[in-house]
Order: structure tokens, then sequence, then C-alpha cells
């Protein structure tokens, strides 16, 4: 069978059906974390959309990529509207599922799921829109998938598909644009590290924006953790509570930037995810929920 779904003698359709899944798996895999924010529920997503395909079969697809990536798209849709109901925490404290990758680079398999620099600060502000708006805009603005592709999955006119997505693209314009120089970055987050562990009042302060945003997500678990803090000295402040817990700082990359996994008795115990911008820390993202922890091994860090 070839690109276009039709059969060749003597190839069997199954085979190369999971094959050219294969192809595509990475690529839908980094559409569904966008839509998502959840690297479990990202892999639930991609295999739902082969359960689909394996069902559906290809005959007549001319584009297998696209119609893969819209079908993940749908079942992507479905599961925020479905967790849109079911959610009972504050968005203004949930922080995704980070992707972690030593300090050194990102792992070749995780490049492209962290392409065009999907830093945990713009999934937290992707958390805030409306699930046919996040949609809209992954799908268009980060895959060039065309509004009249997009529009019947939410189910509207691609003129109204074109809205969602403009209004999801004003939210996330407000997100602050992270240093382009990752060796900059590192340089403040280690800065921010050496004075947190020395109680060093003024070095902090020297590294963080006046304006910082610290988010703090404990989950179900910790819900103690769980806060919002705005300012420079009220992040100071939560900076030295931090230096008083018998915690070990593993710097690492956050989504493909600076940060820190503070382990406590060989476990994960947070990630905090840094933005840098203009040489100043302008907002950290810390994930703190034992249940999302549990799966980082600390050892290969």
């Amino acid at each position: 069978m070839d690109e276009f779904g039709n059969r060749t003698r003597g190839e069997n359709a199954d085979q190369w059906l999971a094959e050219r899944f294969e192809e595509h798996r990475g690529h839908l895999r980094a559409v569904a974390y966008r839509m998502l924010g959840s690297l479990t529920e990202a892999d639930d997503a991609v295999q739902e959309s082969w359960l689909r395909l394996s069902r559906a079969g290809a005959d007549g697809v001319e584009n297998l990529g696209g119609w893969l990536t819209t079908v993940v798209g749908r079942v992507c849709l479905d599961m925020l509207r479905t967790r849109k109901a079911l959610r009972e925490d504050s968005l203004d404290t949930h922080v995704p599922e980070p992707v972690i990758s030593r300090e050194e680079g990102i792992d070749p398999e995780q490049e492209v799921l962290l392409a065009d620099s999907v830093g945990l600060a713009l999934l937290v502000v992707l958390e805030t829109l409306a699930p046919a708006e996040r949609l809209a805009f992954v799908l268009h603005d980060m895959f060039a998938v065309p509004f009249d592709d997009i529009a019947p999955i939410v189910e509207r006119t691609p003129a109204a598909t074109r809205q969602l997505a403009s209004r999801a693209r004003r939210r996330v314009q407000g997100t602050a644009a992270p240093d382009a120089d990752l060796p900059r970055q590192r340089e403040v987050v280690h800065a921010f590290l050496a004075a947190s562990r020395n109680g060093d009042f003024d070095a902090l302060l020297a590294v963080l924006d006046p304006d910082v945003l610290l988010r703090a997500d404990g989950g179900s678990v910790s819900p103690n953790l769980s806060k919002v803090v705005r300012g420079a000295r009220a992040v100071v402040e939560q900076a030295q509570l931090f230096s008083r817990v018998a915690l070990t700082a593993q710097p690492v990359l956050v989504n493909g930037a600076p940060g820190l996994v503070a382990v406590q008795k060989g476990r994960a115990f947070s990630v905090m995810a840094f933005t840098v911008a203009d040489g100043k820390v302008v907002e950290i993202n810390i994930l703190a929920d034992p249940e999302r922890l549990g799966s980082i091994d600390v050892t290969a860090l």
C-alpha cells in the first residue's frame, strides 16, 4: 500500500499501517503534550488515535500525517472537556507536567517533543484557555493546520475558529519571552540557587525581576504547598524557607530551559522551572505534587 492508501500486492496492510503510524508518533505526542500539558495523558491520546486509525484504516487518506494530527486533536479536545468538568483545583496554582533532561542537553527522543521552545510558562498559560481556544491555537499557530481543517473539530465555521485562535494568541502574547542565551539563563539560575543556599537576601533580590511571579502546585496530596506569590521580596521569603528544608538541588533542563530538581531522601521533592528574561528571573513554576513526581528517576539526572 502506498502513501495514498492504494494496496500494493503482497504487502500486509496492518503492518504497513502500524509502520506509518510509528513514523508520525513523535509528532502526534508533541501535539498532544501541548494540548494536555501531561506526558501520561499525551501518550493515552496518541494510543487512542492509533486505535481509531486501526479501526478506520487509511483507504482514501491522501495526507496521513495531517489526518492523524486532526484525530489526535479531536481526542485531546474531548479529554480537555472532561478534565474541565472534573477538575477542582485552581488553575492559578496548576503547573503542567514538565519534561526533564540532564543539564548537559536535551535527549534526542525529547527534541521533537520540545521543538519550538514549549516552555512550562507557556503551558501554564495554555491551561487557562477554553478547550476549543487551546485546540485552535495549538493546531494552527504551532503546527500550521489550516482553519478549514480545525473548524469541523470544534464545530464552528473557519471564521469563528480563527477568532478562537486570535483570543488564545492574545493571552499567550502576554507570556514573557525567555532569553535566547541558554548559558546566560543557566548563570542566573545558578546564582539563584547559590543565594538561596546561603540565605543571601540581597543576592536573591539581584537576580529577581521586581514583579517576579512564583507559582507552586502541591496537588491534592500536598495542598498546603500550593500558592501564588508575586513580587521579589515575597519570593525571597519563599526561597529562604526552601533553604531551611533538608533538600539537595540538582540543576537540570526543564522543558529545555534551566531548572532545578529538589531531592529529599533519594526522591524528587519538587521541580522548579525558571523563566529568565533580560537577565532576571521573571517567573518560577514549581511542581511539588507527589503523585506526578513519582515517575522521576533522580539517579538518571
